[in-house]
């Protein structure tokens, strides 16, 4: 892989035809535009919050916590996966995955304001299927707000032939 994920995200590394998620699109001009970036071992992904992504004043709505865990985790297990499988994403498309199955744990409210980081590891990478582990907390702490446990699978080929117009 001679692309240094470090400082390219993933997801600016996906195929035009697999660039509009809300979540991490860079072709979604509404979207969040969540940027993972892989060092190996880690994904690291770095977002801030609006105001208007409130849940009660002071704190983040849920939802948005879930949407970064699960799209930060994608992005996490494409790098990792890619990585694994010695895709050289110099010359290769970035894999594309969706997700499975997600479970987030809310451990305790996560404040408005800070920068949210997220840190995922990815606990098996298999022949078509990752398994990310993923904290979230505010910037400076030093306890996740938010865990989430991710299977992520290579996307299916019925949805790469809409997503191709086919």
């Amino acid at each position: 892989m001679t692309v240094d994920l470090r400082v390219v995200p993933i997801q600016d590394l996906y195929p035009d035809d697999f660039a509009h998620c809300y979540g991490c699109g860079r072709h979604n001009e509404h979207g969040l535009h969540i940027k993972t970036f892989w060092d190996g071992q880690v994904g690291i992904a770095r977002i801030q919050p609006r105001p208007y992504h409130i849940a009660v004043p002071g704190f983040v709505y849920g939802g948005l916590l879930a949407s970064l865990i699960d799209c930060h985790s994608i992005g996490t297990a494409a790098a990792a996966w890619a990585e694994a499988h010695g895709v050289d994403l110099e010359h290769d498309p970035a894999p594309r995955f969706v997700t499975a199955s997600l479970k987030v744990d809310y451990l305790k409210p996560t404040p408005l304001g800070p920068t949210l980081v997220l840190h995922s590891r990815p606990v098996e990478i298999g022949a078509r299927k990752v398994i990310v582990e993923t904290d979230l907390m505010p910037e400076g702490a030093t306890e996740p707000t938010v865990r989430g446990h991710t299977v992520a699978v290579l996307i299916p080929e019925q949805m790469r032939r809409v997503a191709q117009g086919g």
